[in-house]
């Protein structure tokens, strides 16, 4: 699944896998992207999202337990080096796996796509205790499963205090994870019926047994049958006929009225039986996160606007947290980029050449530079006035030149990547293609002919009218700094060459959620992150027209039975190549298109070890601390 993202997106750790893509204030949901050390990442591109179980962005590791080959992972670059640190010099030097110090006077040389950089640290080199503190974007709904909680942000808290039954290894292979879930079997292919033995310690925090009926009640608030409850994808689920006792409540089977692959993405995640009724998924989670309904190594100390501080759980049976304490704060990009340098958060994700300037400023700093399994894209509201019309939705994406909009973001950094042309697949990935249209490419004089076929006219004031009004629409941002502000009267002064009139339209990044779940804009940058490899499962999530996470509002059916088939091929190669056709057609509709793949750049206090862009290595969050 992916999540969604805003355009303001700031240090997201490294989350276990679910199958949704995640909202970064630019973000997806079902297929999931996610990095779990938890450190939300903030752009200027704005807010993120979950993709599918997919999307939200995060590294995670654990050791033991089944693997199983994500055969649509990274393609190997170039490892990047494994020392600790590296000295000043003038001489440009490979990335060492904790990042560069702040002394180092070098280019930010590029790094391996297939390169860890979060200073992995075994358990037994960290020191037990300490405060970790890092800033994130206010969600005011804490029910990750809900289409309102589908953050990047929302996830990377829920990692620290909620179950996860699974994650990727460093070769981005698939593990359960056994404190949750002590084997995983294939009882049968037809009908497919898989069997999850649980741990016999697993309890939530109120006493209750995790059991069975956790796996049914995730399965019935995400399947889809009750229109009552508000997933961001049903996805998987909604393929599964049944989900039954084993041979005692510590066993749950499942079986599929319909094959869906890969299966073992489907139940990484657990949403409790005693919270499952429909007003409770939807209402009671607001400003609420539930302690009693949680099971993981930390718990909620306190929560309120400003900040959230978590605590090691008295209940938990798994490995000590190494950390005393969690403390999140919600801060704008800049008051956090400022708070960075002046020692208050140990942790800042960031985007800007002034801001990497501040980073460095900071004496204990390293900055870990990395890839992100994030893809920021531009959504067009096709329930919105002038843009029901495909050839008006045509011409914004034609007036847009993405080149220079991502020169004016890096103005300064030493990144160059092509603009990716999926919004599920990375271009360091095996099977990626570009899906955009050909007649996407950015061309004035294209956006002004489908502007005529939209039956506008030009005007004297150079502007294309209708009934005598110029064509309008709004450009929604959330992000207040020097480069979102550019970016934004990039995009207006690109739309105005073309005859289209942009009217910029900033906003709090708290605003975010509400913003993208109402419909409430008509023109908005936003990012999707991926928790795990497997692209072709989110495409549901982001393009079908009945998708709760399809903020375009536009689709077909002939698209939405495309975007289904990849799900129903086993094999992996072939799965990927139904998933581009797929997407190939859905981007035909021109309610959303890719528009940046955004690096990871994040500033650390010196020490902070299992923290930092990783791909979708998963880091348990007990295991997040400080190196001795």
């Amino acid at each position: 699944m992916l999540m969604f993202l805003s355009n303001d997106t700031s240090g997201d750790g490294g989350r276990y896998p679910d199958h949704i893509c995640k909202i970064l204030v630019l973000s997806l949901s079902n297929v999931g992207y996610s990095r779990f050390p938890p450190v939300t990442e903030k752009t200027d591109q704005g807010p993120m999202r979950k993709k599918g179980k997919m999307t939200k962005i995060s590294q995670r590791l654990f050791a033991g337990a089944a693997l199983l080959a994500a055969t649509a992972t990274l393609l190997a670059g170039c490892g990047g080096s494994s020392q600790s640190g590296a000295k000043s010099s003038s001489l440009d030097q490979t990335e060492p796996a904790a990042g560069f110090p702040s002394t180092y006077k070098g280019k930010l040389a590029m790094p391996s796509p297939s390169g860890k950089y979060n200073n992995p640290q075994p358990r037994s080199n960290i020191k037990d205790g300490g405060t970790y503190t890092y800033s994130s974007t206010y969600t005011p709904n804490w029910n990750d499963f809900s289409t309102e909680g589908n953050t990047s942000y929302m996830s990377n808290l829920w990692s620290w205090y909620q179950p996860s039954l699974a994650g990727f290894d460093k070769n981005d292979k698939l593990v359960w994870n056994k404190d949750y879930i002590t084997s995983v079997k294939l009882k049968s292919t037809n009908p497919l019926t898989i069997v999850y033995d649980i741990n016999p310690q697993a309890k939530w925090n109120d006493g209750s047994q995790i059991s069975w009926e956790d796996f049914k009640s995730t399965w019935e608030v995400n399947n889809g049958k009750n229109t009552a409850y508000d997933p961001p994808s049903t996805e998987g689920y909604s393929q599964v006929k049944s989900v039954t006792r084993g041979k005692d409540d510590k066993e749950a089977v499942v079986t599929y009225a319909k094959p869906y692959y890969p299966w073992q993405i489907v139940f990484t995640g657990l949403y409790p039986h005693q919270a499952a009724n429909p007003k409770t998924f939807t209402q009671g989670w607001v400003d609420n996160p539930h302690n009693e309904w949680a099971a993981g190594p930390y718990i909620v100390q306190s929560q309120n606007k400003d900040q959230v501080t978590f605590v090691r759980n008295p209940k938990w049976w798994g490995n000590k947290g190494k950390l005393d304490k969690i403390i999140v704060k919600y801060m704008e990009s800049t008051a956090a980029i400022n708070a960075f340098q002046n020692g208050e958060l140990d942790d800042i994700t960031f985007s800007t050449k002034q801001a990497l300037k501040q980073a460095q400023a900071r004496k204990d700093a390293q900055i870990r530079l990395g890839y992100s399994a994030q893809v920021d894209v531009i959504m067009l509201n096709g329930k919105s006035g002038a843009l029901k019309n495909i050839n008006v939705r045509k011409a914004f994406i034609q007036s847009q030149n993405f080149d220079e909009l991502q020169k004016i973001s890096r103005q300064g950094l030493n990144w160059t990547a092509p603009i990716p042309g999926s919004e599920v697949f990375f271009p360091f990935q095996k099977g990626y293609k570009d899906n955009r249209p050909k007649d996407s490419a950015f061309s004035t004089a294209n956006a002004q002919k489908s502007l005529q076929a939209a039956g506008y006219k030009k005007g004297s004031d150079g502007y294309f009218q209708k009934g005598g009004k110029d064509l309008t629409l709004s450009y929604t941002y959330f992000s207040d700094t020097a480069t979102a502000n550019a970016e934004a009267r990039a995009v207006q002064q690109m739309a105005k060459q073309a005859g289209i009139k942009i009217n910029l339209d900033l906003r709090a990044s708290a605003k975010f959620s509400d913003t993208v779940t109402q419909g409430d804009f008509e023109i908005m940058p936003m990012g999707w992150s991926g928790t795990n490899p497997y692209g072709q499962t989110s495409l549901p999530q982001l393009y079908d027209s009945h998708s709760p996470s399809n903020f375009s509002f536009v689709g077909t059916k002939a698209v939405d039975k495309l975007l289904k088939l990849p799900g129903t091929i086993e094999n992996v190669n072939k799965a990927i190549e139904a998933g581009n056709t797929a997407e190939k057609a859905a981007l035909k509709l021109y309610g959303t298109t890719p528009m940046d793949e955004p690096p990871t750049y994040e500033g650390v206090k010196k020490g902070l070890a299992n923290v930092g862009p990783a791909g979708f290595l998963t880091v348990k969050p007990e295991d997040i601390g400080w190196q001795k």
